[in-house]
Order: C-alpha cells, then sequence, then structure tokens
C-alpha cells in the first residue's frame, strides 16, 4: 500500500528527497495533462512541470496543503511557470522575427493564437488561475480559495467575471465563422 500524500509530505518537510521523488511519481501525469493545455511545445510542459517540484522543494516549509495534499498548489504553480515560459517564447520569437535574415531562411511561423486556449491565456492571471482550478481541474470553490489564499467570494467573482470573458470571446468567435 502507498503512502498518502499527507504521509509523503510530512517525509518531505523533513529533507526526505525521496518523498519529493514519490510525490512526482504520483502527480507528474496530472501535472503534465495540465501543462500541456496551456502551452503548446510538450517540451515546455514537461519545463513547467519541472519548475513546480523545484519550486515545492525550495519552498516546502510555506506551502498551504489543501486537505492534505500539495496538488492544488502544484497545479497553481504549474500554471504559473506555463505563464513565464510562454511569455519567454514569445519575447524569444519576437527577436527573431526583427533579427536579419538570410535570403534564403523564412521568418519562423507563430502557434494558432486562436481557440478557447489563446481566450483562456488572454485572461489576467488571477482570473486564469481560478478558472484552472475550479473549472479545467475541478476543485471546488473553497480549495481553490485556500490555495489561491483569498476568499471564496472573491474565487466566485473572478470565477464569473472569467467566465463572462470567455463567453463573449466564444461568441465572436463564432460569429466570424458564420
Amino acid at each position: 500500500m502507498s503512502e498518502d500524500d499527507a504521509a509523503l509530505w510530512a517525509r518531505l518537510r523533513a529533507g526526505n528527497e525521496s518523498a519529493l521523488g514519490d510525490l512526482f511519481d504520483r502527480h507528474e501525469a496530472r501535472l503534465f495533462r495540465h501543462a500541456s493545455r496551456l502551452l503548446t511545445a510538450r517540451e515546455d510542459a514537461k519545463d513547467a512541470v519541472a519548475v513546480a517540484f523545484f519550486e515545492l522543494w525550495r519552498k516546502r516549509e510555506t506551502v498551504r496543503l489543501v486537505d492534505g495534499s500539495p496538488l492544488p498548489w502544484l497545479l497553481n504553480t504549474v500554471s504559473h511557470s506555463a505563464r513565464n515560459l510562454e511569455r519567454s517564447a514569445r519575447r524569444y520569437r519576437a527577436l527573431l522575427v526583427r533579427a536579419p535574415l538570410s535570403p534564403h531562411t523564412q521568418a519562423p511561423v507563430a502557434p494558432d493564437e486562436t481557440g478557447i486556449l489563446a481566450a483562456l491565456k488572454r485572461l489576467p492571471a488571477r482570473e486564469q488561475s481560478v478558472i484552472v482550478l475550479t473549472v479545467l481541474e475541478g476543485y471546488p470553490d473553497r480549495v481553490a480559495a485556500e490555495t489561491l489564499g483569498i476568499p471564496v467570494g472573491t474565487v466566485k467573482s473572478r470565477l464569473a467575471r472569467a467566465k463572462a470573458k470567455l463567453r463573449d470571446e466564444m461568441a465572436a468567435m463564432e460569429g466570424a465563422w458564420a
């Protein structure tokens, strides 16, 4: 029988590195799926997961658990890492476009920035975090509030705002298809 997250967490807080590996084995697939939804490159998704676990180890003294599990914290950290990686990739692509080209090379093509994932990426980070935790990952509002360190009412208002923005963007996209 395997240890639960709370037991692994106690070992990790005590400095046991193998507990970090056990947590990684337990949650890596879910975190990778989450990162893959937010990023276009598979390698970037792997990097976002790795960054989250490095941060978990580094900040193990201050990480807030929800119902005895660091998974909500890890999901939120993967979201932040994904945003940082995406921002970095955008800056890199912009730099490449401005770089002088030899006559035989073509400018790089940016990924398709249309659809619901693109609309999700355009939301403010605070609203994006709430959507990720409650809608994409299915956590209750209470758990999202604990993870983000905000009141439940704030989660509900951010969720309502984010859903309205996404609904408006999707309606505009559907109108463009007609």
